[in-house]
């Protein structure tokens, strides 16, 4: 075993389960060590809800965890009890446990000598004096690695405009959305959420009460669009061209057929397309097309929908179009300043909480992770152009200060956003993790040969 190189992994959600998975299953592939701050293995932030209104929002058909076998995840289901489906979309906590399982099933298939979890927080990266790299972990010790594969996930969402330094303190804004239903105060019964895309569906169904009021503010007022009842039919491949004659051939193809159609048309052939684009014509489709993008691509489960549909009805639940000015604590309240959208004059609004749910994080240089903080701080890595995530190369290898990439070290997941575009969800991020798996793998069989 000694004579195997070792892959430190850090991060154990889906982005670096996945990648373990693939170089593990590889008879002559790396011992993998997987390191993990949270302590939950497999599941990450996404599937660590046990709340039954978390589902799934895509359809259980592809959501398989390997690409080349689509049929595992649903085969995993026939032979698993206690879960249901709504619609053909299940809850995220039984997709949690599905990947749970494959990480046993791989422990005990090439045992926790090959495969070793390591419960710690990763500070430091850098280059052996000999060759390879050193991992510090919090906790002092220091691993040895033949390559690092960064799969840090989402980001916590960026800090609004005008937030008054005095509520980070206060268990009335809640920076982390994704435990905003833990313990918001019990007088907090008119919550303001910041943005209106997924994750602000996610926190709208964890904090729905009777008594309780939620109101939505986001720059155009978007929410996700809903999933047709059934499955859609196979896709057609789109042509090549800029954003322009994308955006036409889309709105053509929508007119023949449902409007779901033709977005899934483009689903699995955005990296190509993103990569054959110029900065220009990326930059032109993050301003002008990207909020419509998204939420008629990112799309919600029927059921989901209606539930939102109905809170919507009763003002449970209101969205607006607008830009937050200002965030200001007054008493044991929130005052919130907002202008909405086309307007000039501002206006006032007074809440019992508010929540960041503006989405992922994309400028790295902003990020307040110990660990991307210090890499950016060595010059490691930096961000991309459009401030989506690290700049990376084709093989999603980080780029350098310099733009240079080192040998052995890769990321994965929503970190190379900039490189794919897409990259958040199951089947965009599976393939991804094969890909590096298998190039880290045949990186390394080379580096033996020649030693």
């Amino acid at each position: 075993m000694t004579q195997r190189p070792t892959v430190v992994i850090i991060g154990a959600g889906f982005s670096g389960l996945l990648t373990a998975l693939h170089l593990a299953a590889q008879p002559d592939g790396p011992r993998v060590r997987l390191i993990e701050r949270a302590g939950r293995f497999g599941r990450g932030t996404a599937y660590s809800t046990a709340n039954p209104d978390h589902l799934l929002n895509v359809r259980v058909a592809n959501m398989s965890a390997f690409p080349d076998q689509p049929d595992h995840f649903t085969g995993w289901l026939a032979r698993h009890g206690g879960w249901s489906s709504q619609g053909g979309f299940v809850t995220r906590g039984v997709y949690g446990d599905y990947l749970q399982d494959l990480l046993r099933e791989a422990l005990e298939t090439v045992g926790a000598d090959r495969l070793l979890l390591e419960q710690d927080e990763a500070v430091e990266i850098h280059r052996a004096p000999a060759g390879g790299w050193r991992v510090r972990l919090a906790l002092g010790r220091e691993l040895e690695a033949d390559a690092v594969v960064l799969a840090a996930g989402v980001l916590k969402p960026a800090a609004p405009a005008g937030l008054d330094p005095a509520l980070l303190a206060s268990p009335r804004y809640r920076a982390d959305p994704w435990a905003a239903a833990d313990d918001l105060p019990a007088d907090a019964l008119d919550v303001l959420l910041i943005g209106s895309g997924m994750t602000m569906v996610d926190v709208a169904l964890s904090l729905a009460t009777p008594d309780r009021r939620l109101r939505a503010i986001s720059r155009r007022g978007l929410s996700p669009r809903a999933h047709a009842p059934v499955a859609s039919r196979p896709p057609e491949a789109p042509p090549s061209g800029s954003p322009r004659a994308l955006l036409a051939w889309v709105r053509a193809r929508a007119e023949e057929a449902d409007w779901r159609e033709a977005v899934d048309d483009l689903r699995p052939h955005v990296r190509r397309i993103w990569q054959g684009w110029s900065p220009r014509e990326r930059g032109a489709f993050l301003r002008h097309v990207r909020p419509w993008w998204d939420v008629h691509r990112h799309r919600l489960a029927p059921s989901v929908a209606r539930q939102l549909a109905a809170m919507t009805r009763t003002r449970d639940l209101t969205v607006r179009a607008g830009e937050i000015v200002s965030l200001s604590p007054v008493g044991d309240r929130i005052e919130v300043m907002w202008r909405p959208r086309g307007g000039q004059a501002l206006r006032r609004l007074t809440v019992g909480a508010v929540v960041n749910c503006s989405g992922v994080r994309g400028d790295i240089r902003q990020t307040g992770d110990r660990l991307l903080r210090r890499l950016l701080d060595q010059g490691l890595i930096r961000g991309d152009a459009l401030r989506l995530g690290l700049e990376v190369d084709a093989a999603s290898r980080p780029m350098d200060r310099e733009g240079l990439v080192h040998d052995g070290f890769y990321a994965v997941g929503p970190l190379t956003r900039g490189g794919v575009w897409e990259n958040t969800a199951v089947p965009d991020i599976r393939l991804q993790a094969a890909d590096v798996a298998a190039h880290l793998a045949d990186a390394l069989r080379s580096d033996k040969k020649a030693a």
